[in-house]
């Protein structure tokens, strides 16, 4: 009995998390708005999805790792490909206006390119 009702609402606030994130990749409208939905509210409704099977898995007594695994790569690969999505767009300069200095007087590692590095790929010198 206790079973079922964590399943329950493992599965209700997955389904809801997945939602909000779903409505907010088709509704924000810049690439930088839009990389909150899939990789906060999504990845939470598919690791609260997750968790209700594990739930179900131990309740019937039959339980497994693969649910554990697929969580973890999940919350592995969501910050990973947001930060290349991120640097995307702000190589494609689709920024409306320009980030703020870097602390220092260094700067920012997107946009410091090296003359030397900008020549032929092949070429290792």
């Amino acid at each position: 009995m206790i079973w079922d009702v964590l399943m329950t609402i493992a599965l209700v606030l997955g389904a809801i998390f997945a939602l909000v994130g779903a409505i907010g990749l088709v509704k924000l409208d810049t690439p930088m708005k839009r990389l909150h939905a899939p990789t906060k509210a999504s990845t939470m409704g598919v690791g609260s999805l997750l968790l209700a099977s594990i739930i179900q898995a131990f309740a019937l007594g039959d339980g497994s790792l693969r649910e554990v695994l697929i969580m973890a790569f999940l919350f592995v690969t969501a910050p990973i490909s947001a930060h290349l999505i991120s640097k995307v767009n702000m190589h494609r300069e689709n920024t409306r206006e320009a980030p703020p200095p870097p602390p220092g007087s260094g700067t920012w590692a997107v946009y410091d390119t090296n003359e030397a590095d900008v020549g032929d790929p092949g070429q290792h010198g």
